[in-house]
């Protein structure tokens, strides 16, 4: 009996061994496929850029110098010297008015441009009845425009007279105008806390017309010719950022700063430089060290 107990002893030690023996068999292999593990990821090269920081707003374009033209005296409109769309100068008629009153000899009342621009409406038919209230027409010069935004207090300390905003329209798809800051007024609303500023933008061309709906880009911060890559890139959260850089087919954890954004863009201050290659799809599965096949970001 007791040899019987010293068998069975002996069997379970071995069996014990055995499947120890297996399972560090099988770390190791588990160990093995995965440093022969290769992860495909896309990558793009750090470039350099200028990049801007901007405040972003929308606003209603209007002419710079715009008025309504009003007659002197009541009457009926008999003559309309003027159409829409045509150029005027200051002083220049726009129609005339029968005065048709009683003890007046009859004299055609002209009605005057205030300024030397373009006729932009005629509010007016022939026959019509008018007093000096009526707005007769309404004349705009556009060789200059502007948007006239409301600034939060917090940024006034950012913007500036003769500073850049980017101006795009739905007209122009792709095209950017320029305007600058003309005016900032000294107040701060009491309710919404801002300050209303003018931007200027040169239309020679002709091509802003009072009404239209605007972008604008307020430039309050401009860094030139930096190290850039896509947001895609970076890793972590807050101030705690991290890249993958590959090296000699290898991922390489990189600790960055990140600077100013603008679109896709992030400028890196520290961590990776110009010519450096960084991983911008697939980073998810990456670890330090581990083996990477590249293909670059198109």
């Amino acid at each position: 009996m007791n040899k019987m107990r010293d068998i069975h002893g002996v069997l379970c030690v071995c069996m014990a061994i055995g499947l120890f023996a297996i399972a560090g068999c099988g770390s190791k292999n588990a160990e093995a496929v995965k440093e022969k593990e290769v992860i495909p990821v896309k990558v793009m090269k750090v470039e350099t850029k200028d990049l801007e920081k901007t405040l972003d707003y929308v606003g209603n374009i209007k002419a710079k110098d715009e008025a309504g033209v009003y007659p002197k005296v009541s009457g009926k409109i008999i003559e309309k010297v003027k159409e829409e769309g045509s150029p005027v100068n200051k002083g220049d008629v726009i129609a005339y008015i029968d005065r048709d009153e009683v003890g007046f000899t009859f004299e055609k009342a002209p009605v005057e441009s205030p300024l030397t621009g373009v006729v932009g409406r005629i509010n007016v038919d022939i026959g019509a009845n008018v007093e000096p209230t009526t707005q007769i027409a309404f004349v705009v010069n556009m060789e200059k425009m502007e948007i006239d935004l409301d600034i939060p207090e917090k940024y006034l300390p950012f913007v500036a007279l003769g500073q850049e905003a980017k101006i795009t329209v739905d007209a122009y798809p792709g095209v950017v105008f320029i305007g600058k800051v003309t005016l900032i007024s000294p107040v701060v609303d009491l309710e919404t806390r801002s300050a209303p500023i003018e931007i200027t933008i040169d239309n020679k061309e002709g091509r802003l017309k009072s009404g239209m709906f605007a972008d604008v880009g307020l430039i309050i911060e401009e860094h030139k010719n930096v190290p850039v890559v896509l947001k895609e890139a970076l890793m972590g959260k807050g101030d705690n950022l991290y890249v993958y850089a590959v090296e000699d087919h290898k991922a390489s954890m990189r600790i960055v700063k990140a600077g100013i954004r603008y679109g896709e863009f992030v400028e890196i201050t520290e961590g990776v430089k110009s010519g450096d290659v960084v991983v911008v799809m697939g980073q998810q599965r990456l670890r330090d060290g581990v083996s990477v096949e590249t293909e670059e970001l198109k």
